[in-house]
């Protein structure tokens, strides 16, 4: 990868995950003419479309793009009507998603959750608990903790009776890595750190807190804070405009990400990141819309394109380095959303001013304001 010239394999998948990643492309494309890099921007198919067009959720050859490429810009996979059709271990999710995943060694989940305060509306707290709008980033770590920890296992007691183990394992190395993450993110952004834990009843939490206060020292213009898990979840429902970015071990920020979505006021608006180690300065990356396929919807040009869209400007900030480029992104974002522009998941009727758009449409609105 030269400093302007970048490879990224668009696996769209299925339901409506062509039609937003046509968009996000779109978006791209016009983002690359202003600031005048290069993408390598190659489709492959996956999900259902891979199985398909090649017997397998995700097909050799998809998996050998994505290996030559930079970064992955993923769509959705999986539909409800066609998924119980085949073994669970075939199927999309488990045989394209978790696999991507595995085989890239993703960490690190990124979850930003950005509610504009013209669409107030959308979110289920009052408005006098959203501020002037809210803006929250969930760093969360993806391959240690409670879901890999071992043993886990049920063990049978007799007489009917059972135990089941599950283990909460992390090492520093694990912590070290996925804070140096949520730190660099909060330079990004407005230089608040707030790390979850429960320090108070967990050796894991101990650990975590200390780990996090020593990485902190090596970023002195960040403001870091600890919290406790239960606290931050009643946080984030009483004052969200108090976090800016939140680092949390796995389960917590499995938790947590998905009560922060909720204030976003719709899945279709919600970005996501998941980032693999550094290496030559270059970040390896996979990119997807927090959402699913939605095949209820899907060709009807009826889909939210902005997740689709903020994930590829999530890719440029952080595999590729193009701030200012992610950023142009993000702003014509907003314009579009504050002339009005509303897909059906954010419209109002009550809205003056809000008009339905389309997905192409809601595209097109977004390049105009590049």
């Amino acid at each position: 990868m030269s400093s302007k010239n970048f490879k990224i394999a668009a696996l769209a998948g299925d339901g409506i995950g062509p039609e937003v990643m046509r968009e996000a492309i779109k978006v791209l494309r016009a983002t690359e003419t202003k600031f005048g890099f290069t993408l390598q921007i190659t489709e492959a198919p996956v999900g259902w479309a891979g199985i398909d067009a090649a017997g397998k959720a995700l097909p050799d050859a998809t998996l050998a793009l994505c290996k030559a490429s930079d970064s992955i810009l993923f769509g959705s996979v999986g539909l409800p009507d066609r998924d119980p059709t085949i073994p669970k271990e075939e199927r999309p999710e488990r045989a394209a998603l978790l696999r991507l995943r595995k085989e890239f060694g993703l960490f690190a989940n990124l979850r930003p959750v950005s509610l504009p305060k013209v669409l107030s509306h959308a979110c289920p707290l009052a408005k006098e608990r959203q501020g002037d709008g809210i803006d929250i980033l969930v760093v969360r770590e993806l391959t240690g903790g409670m879901y890999f920890g071992q043993p886990k296992k049920t063990e049978d007691l007799g007489g009917g009776n059972q135990r089941a183990i599950d283990t909460m394992v992390y090492t520093t190395p694990e912590i070290e890595r996925i804070a140096h993450v949520a730190f660099k993110s909060a330079l990004l952004r407005r230089k608040k750190l707030t790390s979850i834990d429960k320090a108070n009843v967990l050796e894991n939490g101990i650990l975590w807190r200390e780990v996090v206060t020593r990485v902190g020292k090596q970023y002195p213009d960040v403001t870091l804070e600890h919290m406790f898990v239960d606290n931050g979840a009643m946080q984030l429902m009483l004052k969200p405009t108090q976090f800016d970015v939140m680092l949390c071990e796995n389960m917590f920020g499995d938790i947590l990400s998905d009560e922060a979505a909720a204030l976003g006021g719709s899945l279709g608006m919600l970005p996501s990141a998941s980032l693999g180690a550094t290496a030559g300065g270059n970040t390896f990356g996979f990119y997807e819309p927090a959402g699913g396929t939605a095949p209820d919807i899907a060709g009807k040009n009826l889909a939210n394109p902005i997740a689709q869209i903020l994930s590829s400007a999530l890719m440029l900030r952080h595999s590729f380095g193009l701030n200012d480029a992610a950023a142009a992104i993000e702003a014509a974002v907003t314009k579009a959303i504050n002339a009005g522009n509303r897909t059906g998941d954010i419209f109002s009727a009550n809205e003056s001013g809000a008009k339905r758009v389309g997905t192409t449409q809601m595209g097109d609105a977004i390049v105009a304001a590049i």
